[in-house]
């Protein structure tokens, strides 16, 4: 797939290079306060629970649906389950709370050691959800430019001190005195 966006009928896939190695990439995403550090969607309010470290692990996430403006949910809680863990390499979670059935909605991240950082492939998968939610036509429920928004922030999350001169676009105008 490339680095800008592939959508599938049931997936979403964004590529950017950020200029960290994929160890520190993958601690801020296995970190419940990374996920909401980086969230684009204004979704994520706050997190309880430690870093993730294996198939299996859970946190919860504290949501507000207001900030999508799309259905009246207001706030609530979901956790988040790893459902792949390859330590610096992958990671997937789903997400469960009180919806019944529950969705079955995969996020994930591909990190690839590159040449100055390390490229990043997030995606949004939907192909596993309940025949209930298929059946609702709601998906997808986030695009490929809140994907990419998300990647953004996370570049700079991971290297804070990339500026301007440095690789990361024009910077402010300057003149020589």
């Amino acid at each position: 797939m490339g680095d800008d966006a592939a959508t599938a009928d049931e997936r979403i896939e964004v590529a950017r290079v950020v200029d960290a190695d994929p160890a520190t990439v993958f601690a801020l995403l296995c970190d419940p306060a990374g996920h909401v550090a980086i969230d684009s969607s204004g979704m994520l309010q706050s997190a309880e629970g430690g870093p993730v470290g294996a198939v299996g692990d859970t946190f919860v996430v504290h949501m507000d649906r207001e900030a999508l403006n799309d259905y009246p949910m207001g706030r609530y809680d979901v956790t988040v389950e790893i459902v792949t863990f390859e330590q610096d390499r992958d990671i997937a979670w789903t997400v469960t709370g009180a919806i019944r059935p529950q969705i079955g909605h995969v996020y994930g991240y591909r990190l690839e050691p590159v040449d100055g950082g390390t490229r990043v492939v997030s995606y949004y998968d939907w192909s596993t959800i309940d025949p209930v939610w298929r059946e609702a036509g709601i998906f997808p429920i986030l695009s490929g430019g809140a994907l990419r928004a998300t990647l953004g922030i996370l570049a700079r999350t991971v290297a804070p001190s990339v500026g301007p001169g440095t690789g990361s676009g024009p910077g402010p105008a300057t003149s020589a005195s």
